[in-house]
Parts: C-alpha cells; structure tokens; sequence
C-alpha cells in the first residue's frame, strides 16, 4: 500500500537535510509497518531518529514546556523544509539502561514492584507494607549491604597519604585535589587540622573523617552535607555500574576496592525480616531471582482472590518478556548488564500493554541480538503495535523484518556522502526488482561452506559451570574462523567471555561503549591524530600541540570541543555551537595553517575513505586503510564517539587490531550488528583474510550468512536459560545444515 492509498493520512518529510541527508522528500503512511533500510551509513538513522522523531519530541517539548521558555532555550529544530502529520513519537532505541547498580530488570519494567505488593497481601508472616521488601529503601533493605547485595572492603591507605596533611593533598582519589569543592567540605567542616599529617589526628577524627557522622556544612554561603570519605566513595562511585565508570576512576576502584557477596543476605539484598516473608513457600528473593519463564509458570497456580488484579498485570508483563525472547532472563538481573538488543526488548514490554493508539514508535534494529528462531517473534510485536492503530517506523537491515513490511524506505545508493537519497519507496514486491542494493541482496545467501579450513591446534575449555553452562567441555580450534552460535540465553557469552582460556595474543573486541569523553572521535580512539598533527606541524614549521584540540590551538571559548554545553540542573542541558570558533574548535591562527591545502578542521570533516585519497604519509594510512577493511569508509574522522552505532564501535576497535600486528586470537562478539547485507558481505571477506594471514577468529553470531562460511560451528542450546547450557553440535558448517533435528541453528540454516 504506498502513502497515498493510505486512509489515515500520511507523515510528510520535505527537503530534509539532516547530516548527509540530500533534501529528502517522502510520505510515510500513518498505522502502517514502515522499514528503513539501506547500507549502513546511507542516513537512515537521520531521517528516522534525527528527524522525524527529533522534531515530534521538539514540538512536544514546545508545546508542554512553554512556561520554561523565557529562562531556556529551545530544542534546535531538524534541518528539514517542512514537517507535517507528526503523531507523539516514541523512541525505543539500543542504549543500555544506564549504570546505577541499585536498577534490576524487575526495576525497570515494575514487576519487582507488582510482586512485592503481592508479598505485603498474602505473604506469611506478614512483613509489613510493600516498601519492607524493596531493597531500595531502609525499611527493607539488608542493613549490611545497605541493598547492594554485596559489600566492599576499601582501602584507607590507598585512598589518603597519612604523612601529608590536607592542605598538602592527603586525599588521593580523583576530584579531591586541595581548593577543589571535595576537599572544601573536608577543609570548612572545622573538625580537622588542615596542617596536621593525618597520622597524628586522634581516633576521634579518624572515625568523623573516614565514617561521618553526616552534617551540614557552609561554603561560601552554600549549605552543603558533610559525609565521610568512605560513605562519599560508596556513594558517589561504587553505587554506579563499575563497568560504565571513565577509565581513570575504573582504575581507581581496581586499586583502593574489593567486593564480595554480602554473607548477611546472601546477595539477596533485602533483610531478614523481608526475606522471612513466604507465599507457597518461596520468597520474594528467590522469585526474583527465578527465570522470568519459570516465574510465570510459578504465577499460573497463584489463585489468591485479594492480589487477583495485581497477579493479572505481573502476568502480564512476565508474558511480555517471555513473547520477546527474554524468558531465561531473571528479575534481579542488574539493568546495566543487559545487551543493547537486551534493552531495546525490555523498553518496548512497557509499550506492548499500553492502552495508546496513533502513537509513532520508533525502533532501532529491534532485532539486533536476536536468533533468526526468535526473529518472527519479535516481527509478530511489531504488527500488534502496528495493528492498535500506531505507526511503527523500523531501521533494520534484516530480510525477515522487510518482508513484512507494508512500506519500506530504501536509502542510498551508498554510505555517508555518498548516500542521503531515498533510492526505492515502496512494498517489499516492488524493492526486490528495484535494483537496488538492498534490493539485490533480498534474495543472495552465501553458500554454505563445503571447503574447510584445518586447524592448527585448539583452546580446551573443560567442565564450564558459569551461569547457565551445565558441565561444558569443548575444544575451540585455532587457525580457523569459529562460529558460536545459539539462541539468545543459550549460553554462548557465558562460554567465550567468561571460560575461553586468556592465552597471550588474546584479543576480545566486544560491543561495549568506548570509553572517553565528549572530545573522543576516531581519529583520536585509533592513534591517527598524532601522524596527522605531525604532518601539519612540519608542513608549517609550528609545534605540533597547536593542532590538538585538547592543547594549545584550542579555541578558548569553548575550550576546543566546538560547542557550549550549558548545563540546566533540574532539566536537560543545552548544546550550542561556539559563536567564537564557529563549531571549528581551533583558533584562527590553527586554521590559517595548511596542509597540501587543507585546515586540521578540514581534516576532521573528511570521511576515511577522502582521507585515504588525501593522505600519502605512511603512519597515517596504516590506520585508514584498516577502517576502510572494517567497513567504516563513510565515517569521519571527528565524529563524535557516542554517535556511533554497537556495531560501529566494534568495528572500530577491530580497525586498530588490524592495524597491529600483536593480536594472534581475534573473538568478535556479533560483528554483524548494524551491517546492512551487502557489508556483511564484505565483512565475511575481511574474517577470511584474517585466518589467511594467520590469525584465529572466533565469532559470537547469529548471522547466517557468517556461519555459513565458518570453518568449525559451536552451537550451544537447545533453547535458553537453564534450557541451554549445551553443546549441542559441533563440526563444519555443512554438517549443522544436516543436524536441523537437534539444533535450531541448523534448522533455520537447512531452510537457507
């Protein structure tokens, strides 16, 4: 059906332009089943995230918050000529569900919250109201681990120096150097002699520096709370996810903390009394920690007539989680540990309910992460939404999601300044003889490899028990290119990141955030800044520091980042761009220096593959070429770190691997996240080439087409959760199409 047979009305985009968007024009039908598609940096996030659902969040934003005009200023508006037919959009996107330790997957969807309402009703002996079993407040949390579940053990004399005294910068954490506002509540508090070392205080100011008690101090007219430095350190740095901390406090906590399971609650993080509270026999404790599929299981028998309508919703939710391929996860799982597919699939359960129609959900390839067995799941969600009235638009590369689409957006023809047009609109009948790229692709698998590699030798993992892993002994054969597949749940992290052997030359190059701060783009993650600065400094005859942003060429205004963050307290803050600089981050002098013709500004706007054609020094090239091989030739060079996909910052670090030579043992933790078809083409060449020059890979995949050209495939299952946990085929490709009865990896690879 295209938009203008379309009953409802269709969203109309007119000359959009944002990022590499070429004055886009086209009608996306309203409660239709809208898919984005095209090679992987061809715009399709900007035309989705970066402008429709931008302005509908803009003008709600306007619309509801006008009273804060006159002292904030105002989201900026898409670079697009007209918007019009926007419904309230919802973002379902794959960032992870922040860092704070004290957020569970129970948490975050309510049902913690639902279950505990059921324990305060009919729990035996009663406990109390519903708060005495949250782990989140003080009548319910366990008093030694203060709900954490598990406690750490600090070390005072790698946190201070007690031969020197305050005023001499006793206190070696970081953001606690002498005059900086941490160390003026210690200064102005009064308790402390701030030229006396702290090994000669008294027991007395011992106990008040390092454990409070917690008061109010005033700092130049500003009433601030005094707490000791353990508690502050608790508080401020290990209550967050430690993984999701910057690099240097990481290190910090590596060196002064150690953590154990809390011996008074077991882990279970709430206290005796609430942990003594039983419906049929089992506690709130053990619930959460059940696998949500056996929770549910356990609700179906629950027939207490008082909670009846509480249990209803709990059902409810728990089914949700279960119908999305979530089943094996368990309620106290920390948030933060969840995968970016993980997330996504936890968000959209709190949409699946909602009584909302004519509502624009937005979703970024909601099936990243997901086995092609659990693909038609999600497809089914996407239609319900779709079929309560809404428009669902969906950025995805999968041919299972296209094909049920009732409109698809093809972008291109290629990536970054090559893309930005919209090359097919239509139904997916009329994409496959497009001629497009993504057209062409709908239909061409790779062949299932017949030709196989030897291996050189072999990684012995024996008797894995970790997590959900039943007493797992495999061989990983080196010199190959390995495939781990399986189910999401079946196990396959739990094998590869937790039991691989750490052998020299080990490399894992996982999906994780790369850590570094708003500054951080490629060319300073991969090393490429440094030849670059050199070659400016010698073209000029200057120093190379005035050509880093971070150094003396810094624009002063806005210190070298190019935009002025204006940080708002209660509400988001506010990015603008420098009116100084212009958004160029250097200053005028920097940029009135040139190499073969071209500013360090310019530099930084070129994509990889314009650097490549630019660029004749060596050192520089080495790098360049390597993120052209992973795929990244439409990125530039000074693109933000955090603007870029899961699967483009793990290219990313695959690009600097590449570039050395260390690296004997590659794992790769789904690399074909984020690749349209035809990269995972060009990806699936990169891996050979790899083996070829004698490296072993090991991937973690659910792409068929990658395991299809694997050499040696461990698949784990049968199913996930404590359902998985097994190897259930191991050999060549070839071999798991013809397993399709005990594998459903081999299944859906037979079906290819």
């Amino acid at each position: 059906m295209t938009a203008h047979e379309n009953l409802y009305g269709a969203i109309e985009v007119r000359g959009a332009r944002e990022n590499n968007l070429r004055g886009v024009d086209v009608d996306i039908p309203k409660r239709r089943l809208t898919v984005f598609t095209g090679v992987s940096g061809s715009g399709k996030s900007s035309l989705v995230f970066g402008t429709v659902a931008a302005e509908s969040q803009r003008l709600i934003n306007e619309t509801y918050s006008a009273f804060l005009q006159n002292f904030m200023p105002t989201l900026a508006r898409p670079d697009v000529d007209a918007l019009r037919n926007l419904s309230a959009a919802i973002v379902i996107d794959q960032e992870r569900m922040g860092a704070n330790a004290r957020s569970t997957l129970g948490t975050a969807t309510d049902a913690y919250s639902m279950l505990r309402v059921v324990f305060s009703r009919i729990g035996t002996p009663h406990a109390g109201p519903s708060n005495v079993f949250s782990f989140n407040d003080p009548a319910g949390m366990c008093p030694q681990c203060e709900g954490s579940g598990r406690v750490s053990t600090l070390d005072v004399d790698a946190m201070v120096d007690r031969d020197r005294s305050l005023n001499e910068g006793a206190i070696l954490l970081p953001g606690y150097a002498v005059d900086s506002w941490q160390w003026r509540i210690f200064a102005a508090s009064g308790f402390f002699d701030l030229d006396a070392p702290l090994r000669d205080w008294t027991p007395e100011q011992w106990t008040r520096f390092l454990e409070g008690p917690s008061t109010k101090v005033s700092i130049a007219g500003v009433n601030l709370t005094y707490e000791g430095l353990l508690d502050r350190f608790r508080r401020q740095v290990l209550s967050k996810d430690v993984d999701s901390l910057q690099p240097h406090v990481r290190a910090v906590v590596d060196r002064v903390a150690t953590f154990a399971t809390c011996s008074a609650c077991g882990g279970a993080r709430i206290n005796e009394r609430a942990r003594a509270s039983l419906v049929h026999g089992r506690s709130i404790a053990e619930c959460a920690a059940m696998q949500v599929s056996d929770l549910a299981q356990w609700l179906e028998v629950l027939d207490e007539p008082t909670v009846a309508p509480m249990v209803d919703n709990l059902r409810g939710t728990l089914a949700g989680l279960v119908e999305i391929g979530l089943g094996y996860l368990s309620l106290d799982r920390e948030s933060g540990t969840l995968s970016g597919g993980e997330a996504q699939r936890v968000k959209m359960v709190r949409h699946l309910g909602s009584a909302l129609t004519d509502i624009t959900y937005v979703f970024d390839e909601p099936t990243a992460g997901l086995h092609p067995h659990d693909v038609q799941r999600m497809n089914e969600l996407l239609q319900r939404l779709r079929d309560k009235g809404n428009t669902v638009l969906v950025v995805e590369h999968k041919p299972e999601v296209i094909a049920v689409a009732d409109h698809v957006v093809d972008l291109g023809p290629g990536a970054g300044r090559a893309g930005g047009q919209v090359v097919y609109e239509g139904d997916v009948a009329g994409l496959h003889t497009s001629g497009t790229v993504t057209g062409k692709h709908l239909e061409r698998r790779q062949p299932v490899k017949t030709d196989v590699r030897t291996p050189t030798g072999a990684l012995r993992i024996e008797h894995a028990t970790l997590h959900n892993l039943r007493d797992v002994t495999v061989d990983i054969p080196l010199g190959v290119l390995v495939a781990v597949t399986g189910v999401a749940g079946s196990g396959k992290s739990s094998l590869i990141h937790g039991c691989l052997p750490r052998v020299d030359g080990l490399e894992i190059v996982d999906q994780g955030a790369i850590r570094g701060s708003r500054r951080s783009n490629p060319a300073t993650y991969t090393g490429l800044l440094e030849p670059v600065r050199k070659a400016f400094a010698k073209a000029n005859g200057v120093r190379p520091a005035l050509f880093s942003a971070n150094s003396e060429g810094a624009c002063p205004e806005c210190k070298g980042l190019g935009m002025i963050y204006t940080d708002l307290a209660f509400v988001a803050g506010v990015a603008s761009v420098c009116e100084v600089c212009e958004g160029r981050r250097f200053t005028a002098e920097v940029l009135g220096y040139r190499l073969r013709g071209r500013t360090i500004d310019d530099v930084f706007g070129m994509s990889v593959t314009e650097a490549r054609d630019f660029f004749v020094e060596k050192a520089v090239r080495v790098v360049l070429d390597s993120l052209d091989d992973v795929g990244l030739g439409y990125v530039t060079l000074g693109q933000p770190l955090t603007s870029l996909s899961g699967g483009e910052r793990q290219r990313l670090k695959l690009a600097i691997h590449l570039a050395g030579t260390a690296t004997r043992v590659v794992v790769l933790d789904e690399p074909t996240t984020g690749l349209h078809m035809a990269d995972v083409d060009g990806l699936v060449g990169l891996l050979d080439q790899m083996v070829d020059r004698g490296r072993s890979v090991i991937v973690i995949e659910h792409n068929l087409d990658v395991v299809a050209r694997a050499d040696w495939v461990v698949d784990l299952g049968p199913g996930a959760g404590h359902d998985g946990g097994l190897v259930v085929f191991e050999g060549p490709p070839a071999d798991l199409a013809a397993a399709a009865d005990r594998s459903l990896t081999g299944l859906h690879l037979a079906r290819r």
